[in-house]
């Protein structure tokens, strides 16, 4: 009978972590994470399939959440307001994962590799939304481009929400953030750009 190995693949991610931080991606070993966690390597590989997994075997979940939101928002919304919906998914499901998500962020943004496979989930998960939307019944080219401004918009407003002095909840975050960008798409400045209001004009001069 096996050794019972509660929360093992947590205990894992959580060794894992720690050391990327402590010694580098590059420089860590499955055996650490396996020892660091008091498991065993075969225990390792039976919930990831090599060490850059621990820190990318929820992209298949996340990817999944956002395509299905925007699915299940009313067919009379518009593909912008489906956007809204998935954001809205995704982020509630961040909200209880802050410290993970800023240790992940801080591994990935250190390792060339890791940068890598970074864009590549997510353009697997700029083309799942934007399958999402045809399927809808958005055009080309407008369901690739709200497909792909919903990852960009994701992405700024996570790379916001982890930083230290930002209270807010990510879903608060990332909805400011599209109505910032609604703002600039729609010819007005967004709170906070522009400098301020704009000059009173002035009066024309007489002509000499």
């Amino acid at each position: 009978m096996g050794r019972w190995e509660p929360n093992g693949r947590e205990r894992l991610a959580k060794a894992a972590l720690e050391l990327y931080g402590e010694r580098g991606f590059e420089q860590t070993t499955v055996a650490e994470i396996a020892k660091r966690a008091g498991l065993t390597e075969r225990t390792f590989f039976r919930h990831y399939a090599d060490k850059r997994e621990v820190l990318f075997a929820g992209s298949g979940e996340l990817e999944r959440l956002f395509a299905d939101a925007v699915a299940d928002v009313p067919p009379s919304a518009t593909p912008l307001d489906a956007l809204a919906a998935g954001l809205d998914a995704v982020c509630e499901m961040f909200e209880e994962r802050r410290e993970f998500a800023g240790k992940r962020h801080a591994v990935i943004s250190a390792t060339a590799e890791l940068r890598e496979r970074e864009l590549i989930k997510l353009a697997s998960l700029a083309a799942a939304l934007a399958d999402t939307l045809r399927r809808r019944g958005v055009p080309e080219p407008v369901a690739s481009l709200t497909a792909e401004t919903g990852v960009a918009v994701f992405k700024v407003a996570f790379e916001r929400w982890i930083t230290a002095d930002e209270q807010r909840p990510l879903v608060r975050v990332a909805r400011d953030s599209l109505e910032q960008l609604k703002a600039v798409a729609a010819g007005s400045a967004p709170a906070g750009v522009g400098g301020g209001a704009a000059p009173a004009p002035t009066e024309a001069q007489p002509s000499a």
